[in-house]
């Protein structure tokens, strides 16, 4: 785990705090989180305890008190006032990001494994300028494997804010590989996000795994 934790540490700034948890080592959900998953399978069940530790664990790395985290009717957490937060979970471990609201609106994590991109969904992922991008690389649909994984963590980030669901088509991501780096730009206004605006991230491709980390600082118009 500390080798993970390292990888996604590497992603944000150090007013962002990270929480690794393996699945099945958590304690039990807080009674306020409890409902989420009363009736979802073991695993389900074990997945959202590591994701709320790991989460705690990151409360606690940026000096905030452990709170209870529980889901709104569209499922996101509700982090704790003045907080804000993403969680993922890779096979066998979840990670959190939490950090002050006086530093950023939001904040968006997502792992998957380092493999390609089924082909048949390449289609429903990557834009024409992505598959235009991923195209002239080697091994082109792991490339798009890392557009999937930035798009669902810029997602999680925006969604503080915007409180919309959209699909994949809603964001362009451009990759910087020699950086580290990503852009996901909006290709249409979603309030309070103007067409053409852009969310800020990094990735890393180590150990068998793709994560992806966007950032989205306080006191932007």
């Amino acid at each position: 785990m500390a080798r993970l934790a390292q990888m996604a540490g590497s992603l944000f700034p150090d007013t962002v705090g990270l929480g690794v948890m393996s699945i099945g080592a958590a304690e039990n959900p807080w009674p306020e989180e409890q409902p989420v998953v009363a009736h979802a399978v073991p695993h389900r069940q074990a997945e959202f305890a590591a994701g709320r530790a790991a989460a705690r664990m990151a409360m606690a790395a940026i000096g905030a008190p452990r709170a209870a985290i529980p889901a709104g009717e569209d499922r996101a957490p509700i982090w704790p006032a003045e907080l804000t937060g993403s969680i993922t979970h890779a096979e066998d471990t979840a990670l959190a990001v939490v950090a002050s609201t006086s530093h950023f609106r939001g904040l968006g994590i997502d792992i998957e494994p380092d493999a390609p991109l089924p082909a048949d969904v390449l289609s429903d992922i990557c834009d024409g300028d992505e598959c235009a991008w991923i195209s002239g690389q080697p091994a082109p649909l792991r490339w798009a494997r890392l557009i999937f994984v930035a798009k669902e963590a810029a997602f999680k980030c925006q969604y503080p804010v915007s409180k919309t669901i959209f699909g994949f088509d809603v964001m362009t991501i451009r990759i910087f590989p020699e950086t580290g780096q990503l852009t996901a730009r909006f290709t249409r206004a979603v309030a309070p996000y103007a067409a053409g605006e852009l969310l800020h991230g990094r990735y890393v491709l180590s150990a068998g795994l793709i994560i992806a980390g966007f950032i989205d600082p306080a006191g932007r118009a």
